[in-house]
């Protein structure tokens, strides 16, 4: 069944400034949630039947900087971004979509706090992150918060919004407030991000506004985060201060941190306020608007970053997806990615001589959660134009998702040489398992022998330590695995891969037990020659750490598949919903596949959840009963033996 929804996305006074509308053709499936005030009192997971497939079960990891690659950048400031990472507030697929090109953000090494950007008067003010996308940010150690957005009274906003939101009982408590921490707790998110733009407030609203941030403070859970973007002042108008004032201040002081608008020449004296209020002044984020410009925006970034001293404040982005937004392919996105994070120089150790826009990494150092075994990457993206599963293809159609992004690698790109390094990028043509992989290719000889930075780490090394590695090449390259330690991170010990230039994947096996007791603190590839290879190419397929005994065992079957929903349309096309039941507590996601008429699997998709929903399946021919299959996934990319289900197509309609 296909419903026609008519979106409306309308601008931030500051914060929004485009625009859109659209009319689109929406198939019926679940969707991210979007709330006005009034039906976000009433919402519950147990009256919205697309709860179940917005949460996400990935939780938050650790991270840590551990050390520098380039001397310039800091990680005491921290950086958060407000990027739109989905193009709409209403439509978004609960649990990925049929599109490749997709904003599937890669750099969250450098961010510390993500905003999920949305909202809009003509769509809904309260919107939490959709699953995929808590669950990238969360694989990758970065909480991420949902958007409150009380817009602009000329852009649709509504003075009643924001009463309905600060409506208090007679017993003290604010129902709004409960229920963003239930919604919060419930989706598996960490915080909201709350921007109070609409105009006509007393000092009586803000007094309001200033006892429920106070009551969230009271009890929401310890980690949850509440930030505050500077617009309402102490009278209860709008009034950009662009900076830590008295005005603020005490929004501030109710608040985890404060996102200070984009008009400011110098935060020495938000600085000097902060610590004045006893504040750590790296709970204030000062905004930097790239939406319309990108890398092209003038930033005076001495006003943040002294020269010779200490930040004065955090760094707060907007719109970061300005590299998303103004492409149109999945490559171009991501070269443009590389520019804002790391330069033109393409090398985020060496980003001094990058011009004005130096990109982030020269003032963020690169923090990591690899920290423990086992850690595989497939270097997989979050979305493609075909889907393999160990080199085989299994899907041929395009597909984004992000619960399914690998961590990527932490630097892109250093490369190393004495002379012309190799290039490299993630190829879309060839993957292992996913969409893409880790491509490494030009001209290879032996003067230009290069060390291929990938991965910073803390990982043990034990008895039983293994690291393997998959790849694909017809060339006979010298290629080395390279490990360094944490005692000299820039030094590297090399081991030998056995190499195949049969242009077929091939996996190699290094035991790792004579350097048992140490710490990997960097893994990196090395490629020489003894031969000059002109056009020399190998896509690297798996990457994985792990212990060799734990590899060994593999995960249980799914069970107990429960079916949510059954619909049919003109007996062609099937939506299905459908849980199951958790057997194994060291899964990594869920595959679901389908059984084709002639015995071979189709891959339909993957979710770390316990429900997934398929949208229009198409029925192949007419046939009467269409098999499922589900397999778990363990953090080894081992696969269980699959549980299979079925359903019964509805007879075709007699002429």
């Amino acid at each position: 069944m296909t419903v026609n929804k008519f979106r409306l996305t309308v601008g931030f006074s500051l914060l929004f400034l485009v625009f859109f509308v659209s009319n689109q053709s929406v198939a019926a499936q679940p969707e991210s949630s979007y709330w006005f005030p009034e039906e976000f009192l009433e919402w519950s997971p147990d009256n919205d039947p697309d709860a179940i497939f917005n949460k996400s079960t990935i939780p938050l990891k650790e991270s840590d900087v551990l050390y520098n690659v380039n001397e310039h950048a800091q990680s005491e400031a921290q950086l958060t971004a407000l990027s739109a990472l989905n193009p709409h507030t209403s439509g978004v697929p609960s649990q990925g979509g049929k599109e490749f090109f997709a904003n599937t953000f890669s750099y969250w090494q450098y961010v510390d706090l993500m905003v999920y950007w949305a909202g809009s008067s003509g769509e809904g003010i309260i919107v939490p992150p959709s699953a995929d996308v808590i669950d990238a940010s969360h694989k990758n150690g970065v909480p991420i918060l949902g958007n409150v957005f009380f817009p602009p009274i000329v852009y649709g906003g509504k003075f009643e919004w924001l009463e309905q939101m600060l409506t208090q009982n007679s017993d003290g408590t604010f129902p709004a407030a409960d229920k963003l921490i239930e919604v919060a707790e419930y989706y598996g998110f960490d915080g909201w991000f709350i921007n109070q733009e609409t105009a006509g407030g007393t000092q009586e609203t803000a007094e309001k506004m200033k006892e429920f941030l106070a009551y969230l403070q009271t009890n929401k859970p310890e980690s949850m985060h509440m930030m505050w973007y500077d617009s309402m002042v102490e009278n209860g108008s709008i009034s950009w201060q662009n900076a830590l004032t008295d005005q603020n201040k005490e929004f501030f002081q109710r608040s985890d941190s404060m996102f200070l608008n984009f008009w400011w020449n110098s935060q020495r004296s938000s600085y000097e306020k902060a610590k004045q209020l006893g504040r750590n002044p790296y709970d204030l984020y000062t905004g930097i608007d790239v939406e319309a410009r990108g890398i092209e925006t003038r930033i005076n970034w001495e006003g943040i970053f002294p020269e010779g001293q200490d930040p004065y404040t955090s760094l707060g982005i907007y719109r970061p997806d300005w590299a998303f937004k103004t492409t149109s392919t999945i490559k171009d996105f991501l070269n443009k990615e590389d520019l804002f994070w790391v330069g033109e120089g393409g090398d985020p150790s060496e980003t001094v001589n990058n011009g004005d826009w130096k990109g982030l990494a020269h003032y963020f150092s690169a923090k990591t959660v690899i920290n423990e075994v086992p850690f595989v990457t497939n270097f997989n993206t979050g979305s493609g134009s075909s889907f393999s599963v160990d080199g085989i293809t299994l899907l041929e159609e395009e597909w984004n998702n992000r619960s399914l992004q690998d961590i990527l690698p932490t630097w892109r790109w250093i490369r190393d040489s004495e002379g012309s390094p190799l290039d490299a990028d993630f190829d879309w043509e060839e993957s292992y398992y996913g969409g893409s992989s880790l491509k490494v290719s030009g001209e290879l000889n032996k003067e230009n022998a290069t060390n291929l930075m990938l991965y910073k780490t803390d990982l043990p090394i034990e008895k039983d330590s293994e690291i393997s590695i998959t790849y694909k090449t017809s060339s006979s390259p010298n290629m080395k695995i390279g490990i360094s330690y944490d005692d000299e991170p820039d030094q590297f010990t090399y081991l030998d891969v056995e190499i195949r230039g049969n242009g077929e994947w091939t996996t190699d096996k290094l035991e790792l037990k004579k350097f048992e007791g140490k710490q990997i603190a960097a893994i990196s590839l090395f490629f020489d020659s003894n031969k000059e290879i002109e056009d020399f190419s190998i896509n690297i397929g798996e990457l994985k750490i792990y212990d060799r005994k734990s590899n060994n065992d593999n995960p249980n079957s799914p069970s107990s598949v429960n079916w949510l929903e059954q619909q049919f349309e003109e007996s062609i096309y099937a939506d299905l919903g459908f849980s199951w039941t958790a057997d194994d507590e060291g899964f990594k996601y869920y595959e679901i596949y389908r059984v084709m008429p002639d015995g071979s699997k189709q891959w339909i998709g993957a979710t770390p959840n316990t429900a997934y929903y398929i949208s229009e399946l198409i029925r192949v021919g007419e046939e009467t009963t269409t098999t499922l299959e589900l397999v778990t996934v363990n953090e080894h990319n081992q696969r269980s033996t699959g549980t299979t289900f079925t359903f019964e197509w509805p007879s075709y309609p007699k002429p």
